[in-house]
């Protein structure tokens, strides 16, 4: 398979750390070079730097996203109408309105499109979920806890800063107990997005799990955890190993531009998940 040619917008800290190398690594793409509105920033991940993101689009067959949400809503319209596949981040906008025009630009351009949800290219999280299909799961919690909001972490960026775990850890949540229990049909939320946050999710198949989430936690803090319990067993997330999910992110993305198919994370997906943390963010707002 002919590598795929990715253009990265965007050079902060996780693109740095991840989306640069996974990009530079990776046998299946070729790393086309970067455009940022830190042209200094862009500079350091050692590939061509453009001026204009229209520059970028013409250097590539495909663009991976790694800036904040409502900078990736409105670039990846643009992107989709030039005719390029996207790699996009989580979640796929900060508003309702603007995922729907993302997703809509996607599919009325024919381009492939694919979520950087990255839990979900764990060789963990596959041999998880093989096991919920076979244990006729009911129901399931997930807790994530981390102290990321509370000053001089890396990724305490300003979009994160403003939306807290549910724009953040909320889509690795829900998309992962959607896939153990069945697609997400209702959510009930209470709390604090930037402090402790609750949600009762339903499924289609009547199963219910609970999702606790908090970035704004001191001390030393256990690593997220998932559990699913069936009629016959129950399956745990366990994390560990020599597992590079980037990689596999970057291979199936090239698999999933060179055969013209969709890909289960796409954008429409990513939508999905969009829908259910606006029911969540509204019902947070009024209560």
């Amino acid at each position: 398979m002919e590598p795929v040619s990715v253009g990265l917008i965007g050079a902060g800290p996780w693109a740095e750390r991840a989306h640069a190398p996974m990009l530079a690594k990776s046998p299946h793409v070729r790393f086309a070079g970067v455009w940022a509105r830190r042209p200094e920033a862009a500079a350091r991940l050692g590939v061509p730097v453009f001026g204009r993101v229209e520059e970028l689009f013409d250097a590539c067959e495909a663009v991976a996203f790694c800036v904040p949400p409502y900078v990736q809503a409105e670039l990846g319209v643009r992107a989709a109408r030039a005719g390029k596949a996207l790699l996009l981040e989580k979640p796929l906008a900060d508003t309702l309105k603007g995922a729907e025009r993302l997703a809509d630009a996607v599919g009325e351009a024919g381009v492939a499109s694919q979520m950087v949800l990255t839990l979900r290219y764990t060789a963990a999280a596959r041999v998880f979920l093989a096991r919920c299909r076979d244990i006729e799961p009911f129901g399931g919690h997930a807790a994530n806890v981390s102290g990321v909001l509370l000053g001089g972490h890396p990724f305490g960026t300003p979009w994160r800063l403003e939306h807290g775990a549910l724009l953040d850890v909320g889509p690795h949540v829900i998309d992962l107990l959607d896939a153990a229990l069945g697609p997400v049909t209702g959510v009930r939320a209470h709390g604090n997005p930037l402090g402790w946050l609750g949600m009762l999710l339903e499924h289609e198949s009547g199963a219910v799990s609970e999702a606790s989430m908090c970035m704004a936690a001191a001390g030393d803090l256990p690593p997220a955890t998932f559990a699913v319990y069936g009629k016959t067993g129950n399956a745990m997330l366990l994390r560990g190993g020599d597992d590079d999910p980037l990689a596999r992110v970057a291979e199936e993305f090239a698999q999933t531009v060179r055969n013209g198919g969709g890909h289960p994370l796409d954008a429409a997906h990513g939508l999905r998940i969009q829908r259910i943390l606006a029911e969540a963010e509204s019902q947070l707002a009024t209560s």
